[in-house]
């Protein structure tokens, strides 16, 4: 049985990403991409994986990225 891909963030490229555009706190990143502080630190921290309204508020917050810049596609054999 195939198991579901699933999306993660690439840290090290989200972090330059972040600091670049100015953020300083995850409280202004999480304003900037419309989605909750406790949201921003969990999927930081890999207590969950981003939905796609954490996807599309980073992307929007950090308009100089692609996808690719910040997450990776996880496939079977990686989870």
């Amino acid at each position: 049985m195939e198991m579901p891909q699933e999306i993660k963030v690439r840290k090290t490229g989200f972090a330059v990403a972040r600091t670049e555009a100015g953020y300083s706190s995850d409280y202004a990143l999480a304003k900037a991409m419309g989605v909750a502080r406790s949201t921003v630190v969990r999927v930081l921290a890999d207590e969950i994986r981003p939905g796609g309204a954490f996807i599309a508020g980073a992307l929007a917050a950090l308009p100089r990225q692609k996808f690719e810049d910040l997450f990776e596609v996880l496939g079977e054999a990686e989870q």
